[in-house]
């Protein structure tokens, strides 16, 4: 055991990922040795929410505030410098696993009901490793006796190659954006990626990142036949990372990583499939209200390129 929980090393041919079991997080996935996510090591805490798992909702509740079949509920301010209910209630459990074998583990916790959030569930992680890189599905159980609103995603900070996110390019097939607030990035509106007020986040073909600030989320998402979107960054080497999901996530949360201290500022991009857009639990944008003994499902992979 170590501060980041259970250590969980998984192997498929050139990939390696490590997984901690606080917050079913994705510690480190590697390509032939090379960093696909922005790794921490096993001794230190986990930094912030690098790789965990977000559920009961992703993204904001805005003022930890929401109203849901009838009754009004405050949740506590885990981003108090802005204000909001961050990134759910899962991602400092720690989790046990159920299987494992050299290139799998299956993790599982519950959400106990608690005030703020009266409503109990049982989330199970699954990691697998093969030659399409690392898939990841996340399945929720309401086991209480009433139905809970409920969202996930992960928050992985990928990493395509030499350089910071600066250097590289982004393709993120998303035509509408939801436009935020700039100090507390409370939603006000979506709109089309071309509109005066998503200058500079239409990402559908390649381009540099450069300086742009990115913290939104975005939608209608271009899909294969099959339902799958893709975001790709690359580095200027040609190496890179994608990372894809069906359409259990209409969503995707993008966010360039800036920080105030120069060593980890913008050293990852933060993408994040969603199954609901941030505050949800207010404006009931495909909010999942999940039954009780009803399952929710989704999955994403990542993948070198």
């Amino acid at each position: 055991m170590t501060l980041s929980g259970t250590r969980f090393d998984l192997v498929f041919g050139d990939y390696t990922a490590s997984i901690a079991s606080v917050g079913a997080t994705l510690r480190t996935l590697r390509h032939k040795g090379r960093d696909l996510v922005v790794p921490f090591d096993a001794e230190e805490v986990r930094p912030a929410y690098r790789g965990a798992t977000l559920a009961p909702w992703p993204n904001r509740v805005v003022d930890g505030r929401y109203r849901f079949a009838g009754t009004d509920y405050e949740l506590p301010l885990t981003e108090p410098r802005r204000g909001h209910a961050l990134h759910g209630l899962a991602a400092w459990l720690d989790f046990v696993d159920l299987e494992q074998a050299p290139d799998r583990v299956l993790l599982a916790s519950t959400i106990e009901a608690q005030e703020g959030y009266p409503f109990q569930l049982q989330v199970r992680v699954e990691f697998v490793l093969d030659a399409g890189g690392l898939h990841t599905t996340v399945t929720t159980r309401n086991t209480g006796p009433d139905a809970a609103p409920y969202g996930t995603g992960p928050h992985p900070y990928l990493v395509a190659g030499e350089g910071r996110v600066d250097d590289w390019t982004l393709t993120l097939p998303a035509s509408r954006v939801l436009t935020v607030t700039p100090d507390r990035l409370i939603p006000v509106d979506l709109v089309d990626v071309t509109s005066p007020e998503a200058a500079g986040l239409d990402f559908r073909q390649p381009r540099p990142i450069g300086d742009t600030f990115i913290d939104h989320a975005f939608t209608a998402l271009s899909r294969t036949p099959a339902g799958v979107a893709e975001v790709r960054v690359t580095a200027p080497s040609g190496t890179g990372v994608a990372m894809r999901w069906d359409a259990s996530c209409p969503w995707v949360q993008v966010h360039t990583a800036d920080q105030p201290v120069a060593a980890v500022n913008r050293i990852g991009l933060a993408v994040e499939p969603m199954t609901c857009p941030p505050d949800a639990f207010n404006s009931g944008t495909d909010l999942i209200t999940l039954e009780p003994g009803a399952y929710a499902s989704a999955a994403w992979t990542i993948s070198a390129l």
